[in-house]
């Protein structure tokens, strides 16, 4: 037996733990640097505020609703996750991580286990020590779990926030319930594809031929389709080192200089082979991409990346800089005003399993090097060390204006009880 575990609102109620004044208002929170909307509150999304929204298109209705506006706050949103699915890991032997606010699990289920019960007990455990509330599906597959979660989110009188998929009568309802554009794995091209041949909801989807699913969405969706007819197909997967590395960012202002926009550039480098080391990988390929503000519309437009195959395989921060640089010449054009810059590593492969080259590697007096940079900055602040490119008197700060405090990430902002 499957189950998925996902937190309701999850930005918006990381704020109201420590807000409780905020309860049943309107709550949007922003995305880097204020850009756009990238969580809403059941309350805003009746206000009609839209996922992705431009912050500024949003001015109007903000001040008209009084809706309350956060900047991301990703530490206190990492910490309190981490706090959600350790109390979950509890209650089940395997578990998946597959978003911040989501996770799923696999049991063998006992028949004396009343799971509708078992999951309200762990609705109301977790509410109680996080103050995060969260819907749990239970179903024999990890897709049914899912659309069973929905139902528990959809349903919240009637199900007190935990529903179970258990009957053949119940997996038909639920799929039949569910649109085909909404179901898990089936993106925007295979939903306007399956639509077009008349294909409405889930249950549907499932009565199609095989021939037909293998044909136009390949074995992915056949396993899918096996997966919403109740036969597992979809397995709970191990975590695994990302197969790409990617740091991007809005910048706070607009840079239309090479030099300024070289030194974002290092730091994103920077930034990725950290992450590397940290994952024990190393890259074979860079990704360097460029582009302007395309929402102001009144202004030149222009977008650019480039792909550099490294002449070794590399996670130094001083070689990944140093071929970031060379990417960026290839696309930087005077005479724009760029607004968003990023690197992406590629190529990836373990730092104990690769393929040398004859005539060029990576320095290796770096791998020391890298091993106490990384002991300075993990013990003394991030980028406290940083390489001469990476200017000493520009911290990589975000246009943050509206950040609540990080409660429970820095001490200096933790809670204040008033007795």
């Amino acid at each position: 037996m499957f189950a998925l575990i996902d937190c309701n609102n999850f930005y918006a109620s990381c704020q109201r733990v420590f807000r409780p004044d905020l309860k049943n208002k309107p709550i949007i929170v922003l995305s880097n640097n204020d850009g756009c909307v990238i969580a809403r509150s059941n309350e805003a999304k009746t206000i009609g505020i839209k996922m992705g929204q431009p912050f500024f298109e949003c001015k109007s209705l903000i001040d008209k609703h009084s809706i309350e506006v956060f900047s991301s706050n990703f530490a206190l949103y990492g910490d309190m996750s981490h706090r959600v699915f350790s109390l979950a890991k509890e209650y089940f032997p395997m578990m998946e991580i597959y978003s911040i606010d989501e996770a799923f699990f696999y049991f063998e289920e006992t028949k004396n286990l009343d799971l509708e019960n078992y999951g309200r007990e762990i609705v109301r455990n977790i509410y109680k020590c996080t103050g995060i509330p969260i819907s749990i599906g239970f179903a024999p597959t990890k897709s049914l779990a899912k659309i069973s979660n929905k139902i528990a989110k959809k349903f919240p009188q009637r199900t007190k926030g935990a529903y179970v998929i258990d009957s053949e009568d119940k997996r038909k309802k639920a799929l039949k319930w569910i649109k085909v554009e909404d179901v898990w794995g089936i993106g925007r091209r295979y939903s306007k594809k399956l639509m077009e041949s008349g294909i409405k909801n889930a249950l549907e989807f499932t009565m199609i031929e095989d021939s037909w699913v293998k044909k136009y969405m390949s074995v992915v969706g056949l396993r899918l389709k096996r997966d919403l007819k109740g036969i597992p197909s979809i397995e709970i997967e191990d975590v695994k080192p990302k197969k790409t590395i990617a740091t991007t960012r809005s910048f706070e202002t607009i840079y239309t200089e090479f030099e300024d926009v070289k030194e974002r550039i290092v730091t994103f480098a920077v930034v990725c082979a950290e992450k590397l080391r940290k994952q024990k990988s190393l890259a074979g390929a860079i990704m360097v991409f460029l582009h302007t503000n395309f929402h102001n519309k009144t202004q030149a437009q222009y977008s650019k990346n480039f792909v550099l195959k490294l002449p070794f395989a590399t996670n130094s921060s001083i070689e990944l800089a140093k071929f970031a640089i060379e990417a960026l010449g290839k696309i930087y054009l005077k005479g724009y005003n760029y607004k968003k810059a990023g690197v992406v590593v590629l190529d990836l492969v373990p730092m104990n399993n690769f393929q040398h080259t004859l005539f060029q590697s990576s320095n290796p007096t770096h791998s020391k090097l890298m091993v106490v940079l990384d002991s300075i900055n993990s013990s003394y602040g991030s980028q406290k060390v940083r390489l001469a490119s990476q200017s000493l008197g520009r911290v990589w700060k975000m246009n943050q204006e509206r950040v609540s405090p990080h409660y429970t990430t820095r001490i200096e902002e933790i809670i204040v009880v008033n007795a």
